[in-house]
């Protein structure tokens, strides 16, 4: 069969470690004998970001913003030994971090279902995508030790010099603990926007939850601007056959182990830091967990949740063999091909995405799979391959199914 082309580039943001051996792999088995596609490349690989002072992440975030679409490969975020290990010039930031900035985005992950291997929780039948609002709350939280009596205050004056409130936070009679925090509304509604973005484009229902009970400014801020966006998108929420819900925070956790799942759940930042990693156990492991980053006015930049799996990158540096799952970097580059080929109206690149993805699961259902799937694995009869083994599995499947 001929190449199915890809009407509009993809912009490619290339990676580091064991996921950038994994990621060339997937392009010469996957992409380049099937695809006749423009891939627009940026190396994100930390020692290309050091020498271009991180501009190439800032480059590559843009031509997400021009076409549309783009896939990344897992990055490093270098602390002080990756500095010194790569002699970067610096602790560069997160390449995410500053691509999600740029786009306004926020981050959905969402679990990758295989019959045979279950969830640990037994109602869990769909997959729960996650939406965390990642910014602000702790997270750029401001803190002090108390160390004897005395007052803190919360106090707020406005761009004039003039004080329009003070409350007190706690008179201390001896020593503790203080923090104040804070959200935009701007932020705060790229966020809602962005869920509805993606919960239109899925086709599944949104539950929000906070605890405005309690925080009746902080939390009922987050409720009331979620609310007025359900009412702005009603008639499209119906259209699609989904629906928007509230629940209290400690409701929604009671409610989501007794739910089968299928939904969009919203999160302010902490919680959906904490329950994107529950929810990524109870389905078994962040190795089968999708992300995609949305902007508001829905651009996509799709990755694996997982990190750049540097155990196995020093082993494959030895010449050792290693079996590192690849299936979450296949699919960052199915949910990109499948989006653009939505945008561009083109089924075929669609049906290609969908076909590839298929032939993952049916390898690993049929018994093949990297070893750390081989203790989740409910199958009768189960062989460990290595990491280029599996891809080449995969590969025969999607062959066939190709005929």
């Amino acid at each position: 069969m001929g190449k199915i082309k890809v009407k509009t580039p993809l912009v490619e943001l290339d990676g580091d470690e064991m996921t950038r051996i994994i990621w060339k792999e997937i392009k010469d088995r996957f992409i380049h004998p099937y695809l006749d596609i423009t891939l627009e490349y940026y190396d994100l690989g930390v020692e290309y970001r050091d020498k271009t002072d991180d501009q190439v992440t800032v480059d590559s975030a843009n031509a997400i913003k021009k076409h549309g679409v783009g896939v990344k490969c897992a990055t490093i975020t270098p602390n002080a030994d990756r500095v010194k290990e790569y002699n970067l010039k610096q602790e560069w930031k997160s390449p995410n971090g500053t691509i999600r900035a740029i786009l306004d985005g926020t981050v959905f992950r969402k679990p990758i279902i295989i019959k045979n291997i279950p969830a640990a929780v037994n109602s869990w039948k769909k997959p729960i995508a996650i939406g965390r609002h990642a910014y602000g709350d702790i997270y750029r939280d401001v803190e002090i030790l108390v160390d004897g009596p005395g007052k803190v205050e919360l106090v707020y004056t406005d761009a004039s010099g003039k004080e329009k409130q003070r409350l007190l936070v706690n008179e201390f009679k001896g020593a503790g603990v203080a923090l104040a925090m804070h959200n935009l509304d701007e932020s705060i509604k790229s966020f809602a926007k962005a869920c509805f973005t993606y919960a239109l484009s899925e086709k599944i229902s949104i539950w929000f939850a906070t605890k405005d009970t309690i925080s009746k400014k902080y939390h009922a801020r987050f409720r009331d601007i979620f609310d007025t966006m359900a009412k702005e998108q009603e008639a499209a929420m119906k259209a699609a056959g989904i629906t928007y819900s509230y629940y209290l925070i400690d409701d929604a956790v009671a409610q989501i182990m007794k739910n089968e799942g299928g939904q969009l759940w919203a999160l302010m930042n902490y919680d959906g830091d904490v329950m994107s990693d529950m929810v990524a156990s109870g389905f078994g492991s962040l190795g089968l967990m999708t992300s995609v980053l949305v902007s508001p006015d829905g651009k996509y930049e799709y990755e694996a949740a997982h990190g750049t799996v540097t155990r196995h990158y020093r082993k494959y540096q030895k010449g050792e063999t290693t079996s590192t799952n690849s299936v979450a970097s296949i699919f960052a580059w199915t949910g990109a091909l499948a989006k653009r080929g939505e945008l561009d109206g083109t089924p075929d690149v669609v049906n290609f995405a969908h076909k590839l993805e298929e032939a993952i699961i049916e390898t690993i259902e049929g018994g093949e799979m990297t070893k750390d799937l081989l203790s989740l694995s409910t199958a009768a009869k189960k062989t460990e391959l290595d990491t280029f083994q599996f891809m080449e599995a995969v590969q025969k499947r999607l062959d066939a199914k190709l005929k």
